[in-house]
């Protein structure tokens, strides 16, 4: 009789941990404490919308909200006053992915992303000729500009374009505004570390990330941003690149990161932590081998990785710096009464 008890405890134990598995699905997680985002997806997927519909409207929420000014329009002017945008979207099941980057006069980016998967053969679209394809798929033209962004601009100016991204060039780009050229004769200096942290905070080098994992376990993923403020027109960071702002593989999981793009997007980040919970780790463990793996190369970097995997276990890392010890983060799941903020200390 014992062995037979023994056999049905381990069969109940299996049955109660499937359940609880399953339990954790649909899921919706993504960076940053941006609620009405979390809200959003997870209401899509409530009314029988799909992964992709979930991820698309609940970051287009944020552009829609301008989310920390880090998001959308009227936000992170660039070196000429100017905001644009970067987005993408990713389809776990077929592997396809969408994006734009350096998106002018068209305020829904994430879902311009998405018309690239839906109309294209191609997975990127950049600057004015993302705009025109934009204009093609119904989406306005509408100025991106505000008062607040001009204002931001304006002060920038005022204090000799400081903080910017140049370095080896005249006239100094740590004591005046441009145009800068290269040097006829070039001493290169390296950017010293408290420069980085400075020009590359919490407060202005932003995104959103999102990861919805359906019922049944497909994996959708997508980013949105207006990039780096005062960024070198042109720019484009780690949001809109598959494998750097966000992952997703049905088979594995999905993934999102947000920071400081310039570094990030060097160690494909959001990749690398499907890979790790592909291989079995748990997503915790998986966001923050990602964050130690770019430590060893630059310690003092701003950046923060949300992690889901296929059974509905999720988890975030980030790296600590002054001023950023601890990441919030948001999670939908049917274990939780409603959409939550949830934070981990910095590693």
């Amino acid at each position: 009789v014992a062995p037979l008890f023994v056999l049905f405890l381990l069969f109940f134990s299996i049955q109660r941990a499937g359940v609880a598995s399953a339990a954790g699905l649909p899921l919706v997680i993504n960076t940053w404490a941006f609620r009405k985002a979390a809200e959003t997806a997870w209401r899509v997927l409530e009314l029988g919308g799909s992964e992709l519909d979930a991820v698309e409207k609940g970051c287009g929420q944020c552009e829609i909200d301008q989310c920390d000014g880090s998001v959308g329009y009227g936000g992170s002017p660039d070196e000429s006053g100017e905001t644009t945008l970067d987005a993408m979207i990713m389809d776990g099941n077929t592997m396809e992915v969408g994006a734009v980057a350096d998106l002018r006069r068209v305020k829904n980016a994430i879902g311009v992303a998405r018309k690239v998967i839906e109309y294209t053969k191609h997975t990127l679209l950049v600057g004015e000729s993302a705009s025109l394809f934009a204009v093609r798929m119904g989406f306005p033209y509408e100025d991106l500009t505000t008062q607040k962004s001009l204002s931001v601009y304006s002060k920038w100016l005022n204090q000799s374009c400081q903080p910017n991204y140049w370095k080896n060039v005249v006239p100094d780009s740590s004591k005046s505004c441009g145009p800068y050229k290269r040097p006829d004769k070039v001493t290169y200096k390296e950017e010293g570390e408290e420069e980085t942290i400075s020009q590359r905070s919490v407060h202005n080098h932003d995104t959103i990330g999102m990861v919805v994992i359906g019922a049944r376990g497909s994996v959708a993923s997508g980013t949105s941003t207006n990039g780096a403020i005062h960024k070198i027109p042109g720019r484009v960071g780690d949001s809109p690149i598959a494998g750097a702002g966000s992952y997703a593989d049905s088979t594995a999981g999905g993934a999102a990161a947000t920071g400081d793009g310039d570094i990030m997007m060097r160690f494909l980040p959001s990749y690398q932590a499907v890979e790790y919970m592909r291989m079995g780790t748990d997503p915790t463990a998986a966001c923050q081998k990602v964050i130690s793996r770019i430590q060893k190369y630059v310690p003092h970097f701003f950046g923060a990785v949300i992690c889901a995997n296929t059974t509905g276990s999720y988890g975030a890392a980030c790296n600590r710096t002054p001023g950023f010890t601890r990441f919030h983060f948001m999670v939908s799941s049917p274990l939780l009464n409603q959409p939550t903020e949830q934070v981990v200390d910095c590693i």
